[in-house]
């Protein structure tokens, strides 16, 4: 009710402890049921969105492991659908190399599964790759969601920023964004110069300062066109 009075949109994180490509049916279980349970919470609490970790590779192909979570995620989302819960189940983007959540395979889950909504950490697919991290790049990311779920997708986006370090394997942890060489401000041009809507999220371990310097940044932006 506060946050319906206030204009706050609500969004909630799965629990860490989830993988949807785990080898012990249990660990699929419990995977389902976590995800699951964070959905049902946060749809009586009102939030619009849940966002999780999907999986680990595990030694297993790309391939493989993509066709394992998609399964395991129909699975889930189907039950989710039973319950009549709307909550948007998004799959986020992963910073290790070990983790499966590259922007394609967060986009094809999107195209082949009903319910996923994306959610993009630009930060992450930065520590991932060792590039995008100009506007160039950024806008790159933004028409391959439009080409690939079209622009109702980047009208109801949910983002992830922070500083980040990294290194040969990928992310090793989030940092200040003035910590950190993450372009954030050619980010924020190209939301800008997309139209860009939904939610963005600070990650950065100063969560308010650096959320507030996100918001002035994209402010002054808008103003000087």
């Amino acid at each position: 009710e506060t946050a319906t009075k206030t204009g706050v949109k609500l969004s909630a994180h799965a629990p860490y402890f989830i993988n949807f490509n785990a080898h012990e049916s249990e660990k699929i279980k419990t995977s389902q049921e976590r995800l699951l349970q964070t959905a049902r919470i946060a749809w009586l609490c009102g939030a619009e969105s849940i966002v999780f970790h999907a999986a680990f590779y595990l030694g297993d192909s790309p391939e493989k492991a993509y066709n394992t979570v998609k399964k395991h995620l129909r699975e889930t989302l189907t039950q989710l659908k039973e319950e009549n819960n709307q909550v948007w189940i998004r799959p986020e983007t992963m910073g290790k190399h070990s983790q499966f959540g590259t922007v394609e395979e967060i986009l094809n889950l999107c195209t082949e599964v009903e319910g996923l909504g994306i959610c993009i950490d630009f930060a992450h697919w930065h520590a991932r790759t060792g590039g995008f991290n100009s506007y160039r790049e950024f806008t790159s990311i933004l028409l391959q969601i439009e080409e690939k779920l079209g622009r109702a997708a980047l009208d109801n986006m949910h983002i992830h920023v922070s500083g980040i370090a990294y290194g040969g394997k990928g992310e090793i942890k989030h940092l200040n964004l003035k910590e950190s060489d993450f372009q954030y401000t050619e980010l924020l041009k190209a939301l800008r110069d997309y139209d860009v809507k939904g939610i963005v999220i600070c990650e950065s371990p100063n969560l308010e300062e650096d959320a507030l310097l996100l918001q002035a940044t994209y402010n002054t932006l808008l103003k000087t066109g």
